[in-house]
């Protein structure tokens, strides 16, 4: 996985099952304002399939970060964002349910664990 949070990250090919919790893990820890959970944020981000390794979306591919109010997010970064500082690269490696539910749900990526690497760039 690349550490830089200039260019895009590279997401190894997870091994073993999928976890069923939420995991958070700080790649680059920030020394900006924390986003809080009522936070909007400006971030880049790549996310992958965790049984396929495909990329499915990454602001990167469109070169312009992402303005998002948390709370109209998926409950893993609703969960996994806040406390997280700008600087900061973060990855969440998320289970279907706090993701897009159970498969069959009626998203692409409904039954799926996502994984997303995120760098936050702003907060407000």
């Amino acid at each position: 996985m690349t550490e830089s949070n200039n260019t895009k990250p590279e997401i190894d090919a997870p091994t073993g099952p999928a976890p069923a919790e939420l995991e958070i893990t700080d790649i680059t820890v920030g020394d900006g304002a924390e986003a809080k959970a009522s936070s909007t944020v400006d971030v880049h981000y790549l996310g992958v399939e965790y049984d396929s390794g495909e990329e499915f979306d990454s602001s990167w591919s469109r070169a312009q970060s992402i303005n998002f109010p948390l709370r109209q997010l998926i409950a893993g970064w609703q969960v996994g964002i806040p406390g997280m500082k700008v600087g900061g690269r973060r990855k969440l490696v998320i289970p279907p349910a706090q993701a897009y539910g159970p498969a069959g749900g009626g998203h692409p990526l409904s039954g799926k664990t996502l994984i997303f690497v995120i760098d936050l760039l702003g907060v407000s």
